[in-house]
């Protein structure tokens, strides 16, 4: 039988979770060891293994919690009611910004060191951040209907939204003249006005191939 846990094991691993982000983020990945990640949350190195078998696990224990939290707030905000179609996707685009309010560390692991993990853990991952894509994708076109079935722009819009926000950490401040959910509104109306221009262009010419030539009177 196993040693039993004791009843501030899940705290001290989201502390060493906590402390990790910021050094990842600021170090990198290689340069930062398990005694660094050990020192920064107030335990030995030995014990930090007792929580990790080694950095991979810390990396990936750090990003699915990330991005399961995230797919859970965007997830709370998709679901359909009465708002108009427009508003969900706003408020799902929200959701994410708010979420990035105390992680921007977490997010900047999450862009440049994702890549470093094992292939198996990489891909569990990457469906997390699937998930995401088709949430807002089917949010997308439930606001501009045109768009379903059109491979060819649908994934760049959204593609486009999730740029606009998860690039925000390099520049976005919480004191500036807009806040999180004025950007995140800012950004998603700047999508849909260039989706609604896509879809209105491929309604005109989707008639004008349906409609029948008029013949010149001989």
């Amino acid at each position: 039988m196993g040693r039993p846990r004791s009843a501030d094991y899940a705290a001290k691993r989201k502390r060493i979770l906590e402390v990790a982000a910021p050094l990842f983020a600021r170090h990198g990945y290689d340069r930062t060891s398990l005694a660094m990640i050990g020192a920064a949350a107030g335990v030995a190195k030995s014990l930090v293994y007792h929580y990790y078998r080694d950095k991979d696990a810390v990396l990936a224990d750090l990003l699915r919690r990330h991005l399961e939290e995230l797919v859970a707030a965007v997830e709370a905000a998709a679901v359909v009611d009465a708002r108009p179609p427009e508003r969900r996707l706003a408020d799902m685009a929200v959701a994410l910004l708010e979420h990035y309010r105390d992680a921007d560390a977490e997010h900047e692991v999450q862009i440049a060191h994702l890549k470093l993990l094992p292939e198996p853990v990489r891909e569990e991952l990457y469906g997390l951040e699937r998930r995401l894509v088709r949430l807002f994708a089917d949010a997308l076109v439930a606001t501009v209907p045109g768009l379903a079935g059109d491979r060819r722009h649908l994934k760049p819009l959204v593609m486009s939204l999730f740029g606009m926000l998860n690039w925000a950490f390099l520049w976005f401040r919480d004191d500036g003249p807009m806040d999180r959910r004025g950007y995140a509104e800012l950004a998603t109306d700047l999508v849909l006005g260039g989706a609604r221009k896509l879809a209105a262009g491929r309604a005109e010419a989707g008639e004008a191939v349906a409609r029948p030539r008029v013949q010149a009177a001989s």
